[in-house]
């Protein structure tokens, strides 16, 4: 456990239960959450009279936490280090993904924007829970998923790839191929489902899956675990 007076640069802390990362040190919006067990840096200099800046050391994302739940985090003398998978090995983890996906979506939920513990996911959210439950890491939101990937052509589809949705300049939602064009993913109320759904690929689906469709942007495949790129001297503003 940590106080604000016991606060270090430098070092990271495991965080000793699910904790909520904001996208502001005015802690009003949610960007993320860092599930039990997952390692953070603190940036000390942005400390607020209720919010510090972190950044999650398995996915170099940023955010701000409450004060309040510094208590929730325990200093680490060991520093995270990303696993190597080849793209054989991660192959034969696509179907516990995938069983992730399908368990997560047996239970009560509701799409939650930044939700990335459950039981309620945003879209990206809940594909990097599905890939964290087998040890691989992956980037935080859809477009940085798409950028991570390996592009393949939504051709060649197969059980455990990506698939894409958004505009022709950035990917705004993603979902967890299944095979036979269906696809398993976590859409919110405009034109989706509020929570964790399968819909098809095609222009013969109902509505949601025909608006979809309408924004698929491509696909891709998963061939490596992400790499942190941690820089000691980050600027806390940025």
């Amino acid at each position: 456990m940590v106080s604000a007076a016991q606060l270090q640069a430098n070092i990271e802390y495991e965080c000793l239960k699910d904790l909520d990362l904001y996208d502001s040190a005015q802690c009003t919006t949610l960007a993320t959450q860092a599930a039990k067990g997952r390692y953070l840096r603190i940036i000390v200099e942005s400390l607020k009279e209720k919010s510090v800046r972190v950044r999650l050391c398995e996915d170099d994302y940023p955010g701000w936490i409450l004060i309040s739940d510094l208590e929730f985090l325990n200093p680490t003398t060991q520093t995270y280090q990303a696993k190597f998978f080849t793209p054989e090995q991660i192959e034969q983890l696509l179907p516990d993904a995938i069983a992730f996906t399908r368990k997560a979506m047996e239970k009560s939920n509701y799409y939650l924007w930044g939700g990335t513990v459950g039981p309620n996911f945003d879209c990206s959210g809940l594909m990097q829970a599905a890939f964290a439950s087998v040890e691989i890491r992956i980037p935080r939101d859809a477009y940085q998923q798409e950028g991570f990937l390996e592009p393949i052509s939504v051709e060649n589809l197969q059980p455990g790839n990506f698939v894409f949705f958004g505009t022709p300049q950035k990917a705004t939602h993603v979902g967890l191929y299944l095979g036979d064009n269906r696809y398993i993913h976590s859409s919110g109320t405009d034109i989706g489902r509020n929570g964790i759904g399968i819909d098809i690929l095609s222009e013969q689906g109902d509505e949601v899956s025909r608006s979809y469709y309408k924004l698929l942007r491509g696909a891709g495949r998963i061939v490596r675990n992400y790499q942190p790129n941690y820089q000691p001297n980050y600027s806390a503003g940025e």
